[in-house]
């Protein structure tokens, strides 16, 4: 089981995030290059049980 209960990484304060115009997947990350409707770290975090490795402060 993985634990969730890791850092949190805040995607707003990483270089890599972008919003998208796509209502069904508004939030993106151009170093992994996916779009989701959570936070791109809780979406790494969920898939490899760590957090995420691209985070780049502004």
């Amino acid at each position: 089981m993985i634990d969730l209960k890791e850092e949190k990484i805040n995607c707003f304060g990483c270089r890599h995030f972008y919003v998208t115009w796509d209502r069904n997947f508004p939030k993106g990350c151009k170093a992994f290059g996916f779009k989701t409707r959570r936070l791109p770290s809780m979406e790494v975090l969920k898939a490899s049980g760590q957090s995420c490795l691209k985070y780049e402060k502004k």
